[in-house]
């Protein structure tokens, strides 16, 4: 999957997790309730079933990544709230 600069998933979860493998670019991560992290080419990020987070590129870099996470019952992904352009610049 890849982000154009300043473009980021809204908030969401995964029943059992979900895996990145950033392969190009500057991209962010934040889990709800922490600090907005960095991500650069070879990172890998775990992201903890049923943890609420977002992740995209940065605002003047686009941002390519692998996400691997599996489906249970059905169910991959739970969409929430879009990302505010306050939270997106970690105000």
């Amino acid at each position: 999957m890849t982000f154009e600069p300043g473009a980021r998933a809204a908030w969401h979860t995964h029943p059992l997790g979900q895996t990145l493998i950033v392969t190009a670019g500057v991209g962010r991560v934040q889990r709800w309730g922490g600090p907005i992290e960095e991500i650069r080419p070879g990172d890998v990020v775990w992201i903890p079933p049923g943890e609420k987070h977002w992740h995209g590129a940065a605002p003047t870099t686009a941002m390519a990544h692998i996400a691997v996470h599996e489906f249970q019952d059905g169910k991959a992904v739970d969409w929430m709230e879009k990302v505010t352009d306050e939270q997106y610049q970690g105000r």
